[in-house]
C-alpha cells in the first residue's frame, strides 16, 4: 500500500560488499525476495564490510582503497545486481582513520566501481562532512570531484561531537541528531549544482516526535523547491 502512494527506497547494511570473502548467498536470496514483493525505486548499500567467516558485527568497517579490493568490490556488486535483477546504489562511508594501505583516493575508487559495474551512487553528505572533519579535508574539495553523473540519491542525517584518544574533536555519524548547519549548506551547494533529486534523512536512534522530523524533511524540501526554480527560470 505504501509503494502505490510513494517510492520507497531499501538500504541494506548486512550484504559487506567490501569483504574479501564470498557474499552470502541466503542473505541475497532474502534481499531478491525482499525486494520482488516491494519492488522499491531503489535498493543501496554501503562501501564497507561488516562479516568474516561468519560473525556479523554490528557496524561498517572500513576497507583499504587498492586495486584489489576494488576488483572485489565490483565482483560483488556484478553479483549482486545479477541476484537481484536491478541496479545498485554504492554509498560512500563515514570515516574515522586513514588506512596506510590505501592507494587510489576515495572518490576516484567510487567512480570506477560505478563505472566497471554501472552502479549507481548514493552520495551521503554528512558523511562527506563527518570523513572531512575526522581526517582534515576539505567537504567541498571532496564534492568537487564527485562524480555526480552517478548519483541517484542523498542521504542526510545526524552526528555527534566525541573526542578520540589524543584530544583531537571525531564526529560520529549516529543518526540520533538533527542535521548540522554545515551539512545542510553542502547539501543546497549539491542541489543547486545537480538539480532536484530523491533524498532520504536518516534517523535512526533516539528518534523524536514527528514534528522534528517533519521539520528536517521540510528543511529538505525547501531547498529542492529553490532548485527547481531556479532551473525553471
Amino acid at each position: 500500500a505504501l509503494r502505490h502512494r510513494c517510492a520507497l527506497s531499501l538500504h541494506g547494511v548486512g550484504l559487506s560488499i567490501g569483504s574479501m570473502q564470498p557474499l552470502d548467498h541466503d542473505h541475497l536470496a532474502r534481499l531478491r525476495s525482499l525486494c520482488d514483493r516491494y519492488e522499491p525505486e531503489s535498493f543501496s548499500e554501503h562501501l564497507a564490510w561488516s562479516s568474516h567467516d561468519g560473525v556479523y558485527f554490528n557496524d561498517l568497517l572500513p576497507l583499504p582503497y587498492t586495486p584489489q579490493t576494488l576488483a572485489r568490490v565490483a565482483e560483488h556488486i556484478d553479483t549482486v545486481q545479477t541476484t537481484l535483477r536491478r541496479q545498485m546504489l554504492l554509498e560512500n562511508p563515514s570515516t574515522y582513520v586513514g588506512i596506510a594501505e590505501s592507494t587510489i583516493p576515495e572518490v576516484e575508487f567510487l567512480a570506477e566501481v560505478s563505472r566497471r559495474t554501472g552502479c549507481g551512487l548514493l552520495l551521503d553528505i554528512n558523511n562527506v562532512f563527518v570523513s572531512s572533519t575526522n581526517l582534515g579535508t576539505s567537504p567541498q574539495d571532496y564534492l568537487d570531484e564527485f562524480p555526480f553523473e552517478r548519483v541517484e540519491e542523498i542521504h542526510l542525517g545526524g552526528h555527534y561531537l566525541d573526542i578520540d584518544d589524543a584530544g583531537a574533536p571525531l564526529l560520529i555519524d549516529a543518526h540520533a541528531a538533527p542535521v548540522a548547519q554545515p551539512v545542510w549548506e553542502l547539501y543546497a551547494c549539491v542541489i543547486a549544482r545537480i538539480g532536484p533529486i530523491a533524498t532520504v534523512i536518516e534517523w535512526d536512534n533516539d528518534i523524536p516526535d514527528w514534528p522534528m522530523l517533519r521539520a528536517e524533511a521540510a528543511a529538505a524540501e525547501r531547498i529542492l523547491a529553490e532548485a527547481s526554480r531556479a532551473s525553471a527560470a
